[in-house]
């Protein structure tokens, strides 16, 4: 059985996915000050170790870091919906830049819109 990691590509396509959403959030005026870090390269490689897990790939994130309790790990951020909705611009550019078929693409798109809205945890 083939899992959705390995039918969209395997670890280069995630890593395209999340590098690219990335460089988005990089001079996101919203968004990057909700990093603390001043370099993003851990942030980077926990996400993209958390969608490689998510989608059916190796477990090193859970692995490294436990269960993902993604509510209690952003908590202490204010993620408002104008967050969500800049966080969703950039992981939508991070799709655009790999070659995933409309199928593919609507199952992706479906989980980060609901786990995105998941995440609002502040009108303001």
């Amino acid at each position: 059985m083939t899992t959705y990691y390995e039918e969209i590509g395997g670890f280069d396509t995630f890593r395209t996915i999340v590098a690219t959403f990335y460089e988005g959030v990089a001079t996101d005026e919203v968004l990057r000050p909700l990093y603390p870090e001043e370099d993003l390269g851990p942030a980077e490689e926990r996400f993209l170790l958390f969608l490689v897990q998510y989608w059916g790939g190796p477990t090193t994130y859970s692995e490294a870091r436990g269960h993902p309790r993604l509510r209690m790990r952003h908590a202490p951020f204010a993620v408002t919906p104008d967050a969500k909705d800049r966080w969703l611009l950039h992981f939508r550019a991070g799709l655009d830049a790999v070659d995933l078929t409309p199928e593919q693409d609507a199952q992706f798109w479906d989980y980060v819109t609901h786990a995105a809205q998941f995440m609002v945890n502040t009108l303001e």
